[in-house]
């Protein structure tokens, strides 16, 4: 069982920036595929960032350049951090955790709300 709680998430203007952090309870947190996803208002919930074990990221072509996911496997924690940011990133943000190796596990945390506005 993974438990994750994000934080960093707030108001922010156009143009600003924040990092997120999610911290993950239980054993074995570099065995997983940490990822962010978004939810806004009346939309799906879609893909940001992910990162895997060994490194590798995937980005949305909607925050490349503009966003970078890390992680510190001694701190059990990823980041999110957050540039030049748009009203269009307006939204919940979703921190998920993927199991690797069998067998696979799914958990996702709380979601912290970003909100860019003027």
């Amino acid at each position: 069982q993974v438990q994750l709680v994000e934080s960093g998430g707030g108001l922010v203007q156009p143009g600003g920036s924040l990092r997120l952090s999610c911290a993950a309870s239980g054993s074995l947190f570099s065995m997983y595929t940490m990822g962010w996803y978004r939810q806004a208002p009346g939309k799906q919930r879609e893909l940001v960032a992910a990162i895997t074990s060994g490194g590798s990221t995937n980005y949305a072509d909607f925050v490349k350049g503009r966003f970078t996911i890390s992680r510190d496997n001694a701190k059990n924690t990823v980041y999110l951090q957050m540039n030049s940011l748009k009203p269009e990133d307006t939204a919940v943000y979703y921190c998920n955790a993927d199991r690797e190796l069998l067998p696979r596990y799914n958990f996702w945390g709380q979601g912290t709300q970003v909100t860019v506005s003027s």
